[in-house]
Formats: structure tokens, sequence, C-alpha cells
């Protein structure tokens, strides 16, 4: 008897096996040589022309300017900037105090970009924002005596 192995009959299950290509992907479908092969043989061939083909445009820009067109009619032309005289006082107020953007934000929570967006103009003016600029820099922003010293200022 042989020893380590297995004894017995030994019967192989041979079963035969199918080797198969796999489908055409759909982009591989869509190539100019799958096409002309295509053309070659016989086969029928779909040519559709899409209609912003090779062009930068979609289809989607072109529904939304009309929308544009009809807010702009309804709308107010703009949202107001803030003013000169405010974007003046701001950057006065914080000079003599001896801060820069970003300390003036912090002091207010707020980022150095909304200090820069107020002093460069680009910012529509928050009414919140702005009462918080007036308390740390102790300066009117609001109302018609811009730049004047703030009421809780002046009572110190």
């Amino acid at each position: 008897m042989p020893t380590g192995r297995m004894s017995g009959n030994i019967v192989q299950d041979w079963e035969p096996v199918v080797l198969r290509r796999t489908k055409p992907k759909a982009a591989d479908l869509k190539s100019t040589k799958a096409v002309n092969q295509a053309m070659r043989t016989g086969a029928p061939v779909e040519t559709v022309r899409k209609a912003a083909a090779g062009t930068n445009k979609t289809s989607s820009a072109a529904a939304a300017a009309p929308a544009r067109k009809l807010d702009e009619s309804t709308e107010p032309a703009g949202l107001g900037r803030v003013g000169a005289e405010v974007r003046a006082a701001i950057q006065k107020a914080r000079v003599a105090k001896g801060w820069s953007q970003a300390e003036l934000a912090k002091r207010i929570n707020e980022r150095a970009q909304v200090v820069q967006e107020y002093e460069s103009g680009k910012a529509v003016p928050v009414q919140a924002v702005l009462a918080k600029m007036e308390r740390a820099l102790e300066v009117k922003l609001r109302g018609k005596a811009v730049g004047a010293p703030a009421p809780a200022a002046a009572a110190k």
C-alpha cells in the first residue's frame, strides 16, 4: 500500500471549456474603424447628427438665455454696492486703530475677504455686518453722518 497518498481509483472529471469573445463595448462600436468595417460588410449603419455636436455650446445654455432675459425684465437692475463714503470711512477708521483687514475681520467674526470686499466696494451691504463694523471701529457707517464718531463711542 502506498503511504502518504490516497489510494483508490483516480477518476478525472473533464468538462469542456469554451472560450468566447467578449461583447464589444458601445465605444468600440462607434469608432470609425468599426463603422467602416460595418459599411464594408453591408451591415446597416445609422448616422445621427446631434444639434450642438463639435461646438462648445450646451443645450441648457440656449434654454437659459430667454429665462435670464425674463428675470432681468422683471427684477431690479442690480443690487446696490457699498458706497464710496462708507468704504473710505471703514478704511480710515481701521488704519487709525492700526488694524489690518484680517484683524478687523477677526474682531467682527467675519472672514477677511468680507472686509476686503467692503473696502473695495464689491460687497452688497448687509446691515448686520455694518453694525458689527460700527461697534468695532466706533465710527458711524449707516445713515446720514457716515464717518462721524458713533454715539456709543462719544458717550464713553
